[in-house]
């Protein structure tokens, strides 16, 4: 009878941990322990080879101190970029390559849809639902934080499945 419990205690923490939610993968320490830079909720949206894509997440910061996103890259694409999406008074879309991304103390940075983003650019490969990538953050304080994120189609996470990227306008902050 002890067998047969620790046999379903054993087949239930595997079932859990295989239903990690599209939760991102992290390799770096401190985020498994709570004490630097954390990302959730990680995920990049569908796009097709030599194309553009996109990667986005919550990136959350516990300590006391400020930090930046200061870049990022990925085996995914041949260029990786941040970049801001934003309305123009004539209503279209332009994208602004950022060279940082402020992430507060104590705060959070939303990485989404029209919004800030990592910016994948020549894609080496077809980005499917159920494919994963790799992106690692570069950040000003905290060590870099390498992500294994999901693939998903965008109009199932609250984007607007090419989110404009082949309509807008791309520009550079000073």
């Amino acid at each position: 009878m002890k067998k047969v419990l620790m046999m379903l205690v054993l087949v239930g923490t595997l079932i859990l941990s295989a239903c990690g939610g599209g939760m991102a993968q992290t390799e770096d320490h401190d985020h498994a322990a709570g004490t630097g830079v954390e990302v959730h909720d990680a995920w990049a949206r569908s796009a097709m080879k030599d194309g553009n894509g996109a990667a986005y997440m919550l990136v959350h910061n516990p300590r006391t101190e400020d930090d930046a996103i200061i870049g990022a890259s990925s085996d995914a694409a041949n260029v990786v970029e941040i970049h801001l999406s934003q309305m123009k008074a004539d209503g279209t879309m332009e994208m602004i390559k950022q060279e940082s991304i402020a992430v507060p103390a104590e705060g959070e940075v939303e990485l989404k849809p029209g919004s800030y983003h990592v910016m994948l650019i020549g894609l080496k490969q077809d980005l499917k639902a159920g494919d994963e990538i790799t992106v690692t953050l570069h950040f000003t304080h905290h060590e870099d934080i390498t992500l294994t994120v999901p693939v998903m189609d965008a109009e199932n996470m609250g984007g607007s499945g090419m989110d404009g990227h082949n309509m807008m306008e791309a520009t550079t902050t000073p």
